[in-house]
């Protein structure tokens, strides 16, 4: 499940990032428009996704055995 939050959220900064620099909506444009049903599912999981991340502020962080001394 925390893969899937990640790629979710990589799609969404990457669709950010390409309104904010170029003013083009990639997620839109590729599923006919951001008030299309399909753009808007997207926009939705996208949006669960960051709110799964947020669990990751609170879980514990695991050491490789090579990285403890």
């Amino acid at each position: 499940m925390d893969a899937l939050a990640l790629i979710l959220i990589i799609v969404g900064a990457i669709n950010w990032g390409s309104i904010g620099l170029f003013g083009v909506n990639i997620v839109g444009m590729l599923f006919g428009g951001q008030l299309s049903v399909i753009s808007r599912i997207i926009y939705t999981l996208v949006g669960i996704g960051g709110l799964w991340a947020i669990t990751f502020f609170f879980k514990e962080k695991v050491l490789d055995k090579e990285h403890v001394r």
